[in-house]
């Protein structure tokens, strides 16, 4: 039998949050590339067709669904909408994330809670969400996003790298809690990505400049560059992997 079975995604129903844009439009193209149903939620309608008109046009399958995954409330509806729509939840990829740098003696609570509500709190409460459709129909894979904030401490970053190295925690806490249910869930840590969230980095020449030196690659990610990642992540080939995390950085870690 082919080893590419282990990628074949066929039949599946991916549930991919932050799709609008970035790496999670990212996420979705591969994952519908690879045959499965690329459900893409976001609060951006009009982001999220574009998605969903890319992933058709290339010849893959996609719905849509409006949702903040900053409100608990929303990501149980949709959660519950999706798997009552199509039966069954086989891949969930939890992208959706924001960031507002600031050095510690500017944060505000409000900043604070913005951060986290989104990038800790509802990824969460979107596993507990997909877990129990995920339980009673015998398995499923869940993909979180890290960081290098994950692994490093990052200045102006103080919430967002406190949120990282948290999904990095709830990672591996889930992945020893439903393994019991056939659950594996795992992480992707992007290294740096050029995307609407991290423009403000490379727009100061000296700051891109200390980003790219720091990647032995020596340059800085495209989302295509993480769909490999994503695709083995959510089938059988990474059935005895769980609680780990991928970092795909170009060698940032390593150097």
């Amino acid at each position: 039998m082919s080893g590419l079975q282990y990628f074949d995604l066929e039949g599946m129903v991916a549930v991919i949050t932050g799709a609008s844009r970035g790496l999670g439009r990212g996420f979705a193209i591969a994952l519908a590339g690879a045959g499965a149903f690329a459900v893409c939620v976001a609060r951006n309608e009009t982001m999220l067709v574009e998605t969903v008109s890319l992933i058709e046009k290339a010849g893959g399958k996609a719905s849509f669904l409006t949702g903040d995954f900053s409100e608990t409330g929303e990501i149980k509806a949709v959660i519950d909408s999706i798997a009552a729509r199509y039966g069954r939840i086989d891949i969930l990829v939890n992208s959706a994330g924001t960031e507002i740098p600031k050095m510690l003696q500017d944060v505000t609570e409000a900043d604070y809670d913005t951060i986290m509500n989104t990038n800790l709190k509802g990824v969460y409460f979107s596993c507990q969400a997909a877990a129990k459709h995920m339980i009673v129909q015998g398995g499923g894979k869940i993909i979180n996003i890290g960081s290098l904030a994950s692994h490093i401490g990052l200045a102006k970053a103080t919430v967002y790298t406190s949120s990282k190295g948290g999904v990095l925690q709830l990672t591996k806490a889930l992945a020893v809690e439903l393994a019991q249910h056939n659950i594996q869930v795992n992480a992707i840590g992007p290294g740096y990505f050029l995307t609407d969230m991290t423009a403000p980095f490379f727009a100061d020449p000296a700051h891109r400049s200390w980003i790219e030196s720091k990647i032995p690659a020596g340059r800085i990610g495209k989302p295509e560059d993480l769909a490999a990642a994503a695709i083995f992540l959510s089938g059988s080939g990474s059935d005895y992997i769980t609680g780990q995390i991928i970092y795909v950085d170009g060698g940032w870690l390593a150097g």
